[in-house]
């Protein structure tokens, strides 16, 4: 069963895992919204949801839905809201949806950064579990070229802070993000491995770079300053990364719709396997998915 939401206003986004969640929408759009790649809040102006549709929302779904046991906060920036309203929510959620087990958000460093680890622990007592950052690049080049908030090292003392609170912590990073320079691109791919090894993440999921008319790095292409990753330069790239990436124990992901090849990994275990499975894409063994099913 996958479920959407209540009052959605806009283009929503969650992640793949949280198909099976309330989708509540807090926010509109995301505090940052200026990364060059991401096309998912153009034209929506970053906010606070009022509390009453907020309320209103999670009373609908507590209606429709009283047996769900997840729910996922949107939009792009959760958790940069204030902590009392925050707190509140939380409370309000588990008042009106005692079944739920799993309150999950995206959370940039940005956001996080407005956090104490004292605040996050008390987030996570109230029931908030897991949080979606995204790294993106573990290459400071990259993520300045790329406009991203925050350098890797910012990324890594956010991602610490939010373990040491408690939280079920899954990273998100982006393959094709140097173009199609190989130097550039194992870099941007090793560094990346070396920063998800740095914050040993529960899940860490690679996606591929889609560019979208109406981003910055579609201008960027259009006008021959960028040139995207072809499917061979991708699969070198997520060989590289995971090549790269040692997770003391967690998952690792490429199963995005964006992704050319699709891998569900347990890490240390399953290291192995994934980098075969990618050595055989790239020779031709392996049948990736068509380009008609890569999607955003």
């Amino acid at each position: 069963m996958v479920l959407q939401g209540f009052d959605l206003e806009g283009q929503v986004i969650r992640p793949p895992a949280e198909a099976e969640s309330i989708l509540l929408q807090v926010t509109l759009g995301c505090s940052h919204n200026a990364c060059a790649f991401c096309p998912a809040y153009k034209g929506k102006r970053f906010g606070f949801k009022a509390p009453a549709r907020v309320a209103a929302a999670l009373s609908a779904a507590a209606q429709d839905y009283p047996e769900v046991r997840r729910v996922f906060l949107c939009d792009g920036d959760a958790l940069v809201m204030p902590q009392d309203r925050l707190e509140a929510l939380l409370a309000d959620i588990r008042q009106r949806l005692p079944r739920v087990t799993r309150i999950a958000s995206y959370a940039s460093a940005k956001a996080l950064s407005f956090k104490t680890e004292a605040q996050l622990a008390r987030l996570r007592e109230l029931g908030l579990s897991t949080v979606y950052l995204g790294l993106e690049s573990g290459s400071d080049a990259v993520l300045t070229a790329m406009n991203k908030w925050g350098d890797v090292a910012e990324h890594l003392r956010q991602a610490a802070k939010a373990k040491a609170a408690g939280l079920k912590l899954s990273v998100t990073v982006l393959l094709g993000l140097a173009g199609v320079d190989e130097l550039a691109a194992q870099e941007h791919a090793q560094a990346t491995g070396r920063a998800l090894s740095a914050m040993d993440p529960e899940q860490a999921a690679a996606l591929a770079l889609m560019v979208v008319p109406g981003t910055p790095l579609y201008d960027r292409q259009q006008r021959g300053e960028f040139a995207p990753q072809n499917d061979a330069g991708l699969l070198r790239e997520l060989y590289w990364l995971l090549e790269a990436t040692n997770l003391t124990r967690g998952q690792f992901f490429s199963n995005h719709a964006s992704n050319p090849l699709r891998l569900h990994l347990r890490l240390p275990r399953e290291k192995a396997a994934g980098l075969e499975a990618v050595r055989a894409a790239l020779a031709g063994e392996a049948t990736l998915v068509p380009q008609a099913y890569r999607r955003l």
